[in-house]
Formats: C-alpha cells, sequence, structure tokens
C-alpha cells in the first residue's frame, strides 16, 4: 500500500510515475526471504520534462520520488532521499517546490520519508522544474538518487529528464450532439495544428477519452484500448508534422453510448509528439489502421477538443411524499424528498436538479435539518421568500448528492409543527430534473391528518402551571379550613 504526502491531483502524476517504466538499480525486485530488509526506488527511467516551443514559460511541479520496502524483509526506519539535479544544467532549472516532506533550494533536495512498513510506500516530489529558452526537442540532462535508511542497504537511480515538443493544439470543443440513443454509434474526426516552429520527429500520438455511460468502438490496428469495452484510445501515427501544418485523422473514431446510458457525456482528445503508449491500454485494434491527412489550419486553440453530447436517456425523478400527521402543537418529522426511476442518472451535479416543497395549510417548516456527517446546520435547503412559497432543495449541492441512499433516493426529515386543523388541507412536493421526460409522476400531495390538542396543551404557555398550582394549592388550603371549622363546630 502506497502512502503519500501529496494532496488532492498529486495522486494522479504519481500513478504515472509507478506505472512508467521503473529505475531500480541497486535494489532486487523481491526479498530474498532472508528477513534482510530493502527498499526500492520506483522512479521513472525517462521522463518528458516539458515542451520545447514552451521555453522558459514552462513550468512542471509533477515530478515525484516513489520509494517502497520490498514485501518480506520488515519495515525500513528513517528513510530518506538525496535528489540531485545538477545534471539537468542547459536543458530545466529545478528549484524548490513541488509538495512533501523535502528540504533544499536546488540543485540537490533532501526528502525524509520516516518509517516505512514491510510492503508500503511513500512519495514526494522534490521540486518544480523550469523550462529554458532555446532547447530543442531530444534535449536531455539527467536526476539521480540516493536512498538511505538505518536498517537498509543504499540504493541508488537515475532519470533521464527529456525535452519534448512541440505542443500541438486542437480545435476546442465542436458543435454538441443531441439525441443520442443507446447502442447507436456517432462519429468524431480528431484535428489538430503544430504552431510551434520544431516538427514531431518522433510522430504524433492521439489520446481519447469518453465519458462514463460511453464506449468507443475499437476498430484500427494502430490503436489501443483500455479494455474490450473501452472509455479511452490512444492512436500511433508515424507522420512528422511539420510547421505550420494541421492534420485530421483520415477516418472519423466512433462511440456510443452503453444502454442504459446516461442524459449526457463527452467525448474529449488530445495530440501529443510523445509517442509513449500508456501500460493500461491494452488492447490492439483489429481493422485497417487510421492515418492523418492535411486539412485547413484554422479555427485551433489550446488544449483538448471534443464533443458534448446529449442523448435520449432520460432520468425520470419521483417525489418521495408522506403524511403530516399528529396533534396540534405536535412538530412531527415528515421524511420528503426524490427518487429517481431511472433508467439514466445525470451525469454532473448541475443537472441534478431539486425537489420544491409546499407544506400544508395550518403547519410551520421549523426546520430542515442537514442529515449528511459534518454539518449540523438547520436548513438543508433554500426558504420560500414569502407565506405559501417553496422551500427548494438543489440535489446538485455536494452533500446532498452524497446523501444519497444507493438506490436513487434523495430524502430528509421536515421539521413540521402542526399549528391548527385544516380539513382536507394538502401540500405539495415537486421533483424536478432538465432530462425527466415523464412529467406526469412529478407531482405529489402532502396531506395534513391533524388531532385535537390534548386538554393539558392549554396550559403549556410559559408561567401557566405556576399560576394554576398556586390557585389549587389556595382552593385546597381553603377547603381543608373549611371542613375543620365545621367538624369544631
Amino acid at each position: 500500500m502506497l502512502r503519500r504526502t501529496m494532496t488532492g491531483g498529486r495522486a494522479a502524476a504519481l500513478a504515472v510515475s509507478i506505472v512508467s517504466v521503473l529505475a531500480t538499480a541497486g535494489a532486487p525486485a523481491a526479498a530474498d526471504g532472508s528477513g534482510q530488509v530493502m527498499v526500492r526506488l520506483e522512479t521513472p527511467s525517462t521522463f518528458v520534462m516539458y515542451n520545447a516551443d514552451e521555453g522558459a514559460a514552462a513550468s512542471n511541479d509533477d515530478f515525484v520520488v516513489p520509494v517502497a520496502v520490498v514485501p518480506g524483509g520488515g519495515p525500513a526506519r528513517d528513510v530518506k532521499v538525496v535528489v540531485d539535479a545538477s545534471g539537468l544544467a542547459g536543458v530545466a532549472v529545478a528549484s524548490k517546490g513541488g509538495y512533501g516532506n523535502c528540504t533544499g533550494d536546488g540543485p540537490v533536495f533532501t526528502c525524509v520519508y520516516g518509517d516505512l512498513q514491510n510492503g508500503d510506500g511513500e512519495a514526494n516530489a522534490p521540486f518544480t522544474l523550469h523550462g529554458v529558452d532555446g532547447v530543442r526537442p531530444g534535449d536531455s540532462g539527467t536526476v539521480t538518487y540516493t536512498v538511505t535508511a538505518d536498517n537498509a542497504a543504499p540504493v541508488t537511480g537515475v532519470t533521464r529528464m527529456t525535452v519534448g515538443g512541440p505542443t500541438l493544439h486542437a480545435p476546442g470543443p465542436e458543435k454538441s450532439v443531441s439525441g443520442l440513443e443507446p447502442g447507436r454509434a456517432a462519429a468524431l474526426t480528431p484535428r489538430f495544428a503544430n504552431n510551434s516552429r520544431f516538427p514531431a520527429r518522433q510522430g504524433v500520438a492521439l489520446r481519447v477519452d469518453v465519458s462514463e455511460g460511453m464506449t468507443l468502438t475499437p476498430r484500427h490496428s494502430n490503436c489501443f484500448y483500455a479494455g474490450p469495452a473501452p472509455t479511452s484510445a490512444w492512436c500511433a501515427f508515424p507522420t512528422r508534422a511539420a510547421p505550420g501544418a494541421a492534420y485530421r485523422t483520415s477516418a472519423p473514431l466512433l462511440y456510443s453510448v452503453t444502454p442504459p446510458g446516461k442524459p449526457t457525456g463527452d467525448v474529449t482528445y488530445t495530440w501529443s509528439a510523445d509517442p509513449r503508449k500508456p501500460a493500461d491500454h491494452t488492447v490492439r485494434g483489429a481493422g485497417a489502421p487510421l492515418a492523418l491527412v492535411p486539412t485547413p489550419g484554422e479555427g485551433f486553440g489550446d488544449g483538448y477538443g471534443g464533443v458534448g453530447v446529449t442523448t435520449t436517456v432520460q432520468a425520470d425523478y419521483r417525489p418521495v411524499t408522506a403524511t403530516v400527521r399528529g396533534r396540534v402543537g405536535d412538530t412531527v418529522k415528515v421524511r420528503l424528498g426524490v427518487r429517481n426511476l431511472g433508467p439514466g442518472e445525470p451525469s454532473d451535479s448541475e443537472s441534478l436538479g431539486r425537489f420544491e416543497v409546499v407544506p400544508p395549510e395550518g403547519t410551520t417548516v421549523t426546520s430542515v435539518p442537514y442529515s449528511f456527517e459534518g454539518d449540523g446546520g438547520e436548513w438543508a435547503c433554500d426558504r420560500p421568500a414569502g407565506p405559501g412559497g417553496a422551500f427548494v432543495c438543489a440535489i446538485g449541492y455536494n452533500p446532498f448528492y452524497e446523501a444519497r441512499d444507493g438506490r436513487g433516493t434523495t430524502a430528509l426529515d421536515f421539521h413540521i409543527r402542526i399549528d391548527r386543523r385544516v380539513p382536507g388541507a394538502r401540500g405539495t412536493i415537486r421533483a424536478y430534473n432538465p432530462y425527466d421526460r415523464t412529467p406526469g409522476n412529478d407531482v405529489a400531495a402532502i396531506p395534513l391528518e391533524a388531532s385535537p390538542a390534548l386538554p393539558y396543551r392549554t396550559f403549556r404557555q410559559p408561567g401557566t402551571w405556576f399560576a394554576i398550582g398556586a390557585g389549587a394549592l389556595a382552593a385546597v388550603v381553603l377547603a381543608v379550613g373549611y371542613r375543620r371549622r365545621r367538624a369544631a363546630s
């Protein structure tokens, strides 16, 4: 199990490093059964720092240095790594930054990993890499490591750090696709432009990803897919994209909605001049290879290309309702909310929708407490602006989303006080999301069944029982005195 010192998005960078080719010089791959403690350096043998056309503007703090204890030999104590980046002179500058428990201003850094348990690991990012002007694709340098521990032999390693390039630009979001039915294929033709002054000497690579509820069709022999029903594809092209040139794929890539699907989705793609295949893309397409052909060079931006998709899949919401039942003066809990009958589910928090509650006449909502851990507030829903308005509960609010019961239901306990009996009073609850195409079941009643208050409730105002008690006591004293006088006479 890998223990991390970084937070947030650094986990993704760590995963990339670990699945890269490992540089484990000086460390055996497994314990030899002798019980000796051994540590293993899990840095990649090669790493692309930045693209040549970025020059001094480039900055990268995603390079991590993972260290693990080889299983079978026991824990390692007081593990440290000295990272020497002096071999990057002329191609990059390693300065203090990154994240984790590291010291030093560069080019040498010392990272403290502490005690590591048998089989566990930890990672630090000792520096931030900055580009320099004047480099060309393929320029490189080295970073070296020395790992020490109180009870294990030292381990050394090296990473060849390379300048990549050029940066390849995609056209950005394209016209969206609407009404895509589950099982029906749609097509996307990726494009890119090389707006730098460097050719792509090693060829180019295309990465395509689809969101949950969609699938790519694995059909090109120069494309590798992540599994038999892939949501990701990686395609390699030998084309040395020239400076100022633009290209598109010779045929479109196909994607489809996987039943039951989701109401929305998206297809995104990026281009790279680094033709290294991701380790998890293992299924090769069986059809004709995909090629690149020239295309007009107008309209290219930065970053991703892709398309947003709206499907025919609906998310049919139905209100979850209950009766407000009790005596006048009672405050009761009434569980209200919404259930998704499917077949799909909105893909993002913004489209999860809401439910709106108007309580029955003769009642007052005193609170709608948060029912999720860590929130102690009284109002999980927005209160109405005026009398007779609706309480609005937005399901897209993240804690609300996490509070769902796993069966598509989100519900809360409304605390409702019964103020008076109103025969036939009924409140309403309305469910809404933009992909509900069955409006007939979106509204339900919240009936009121109020019984008369118990007699003692008339005396529950503050101070009433004190006054009543004193009067009763005086009456008793007078009665006893009267009886005694009569007996004496």
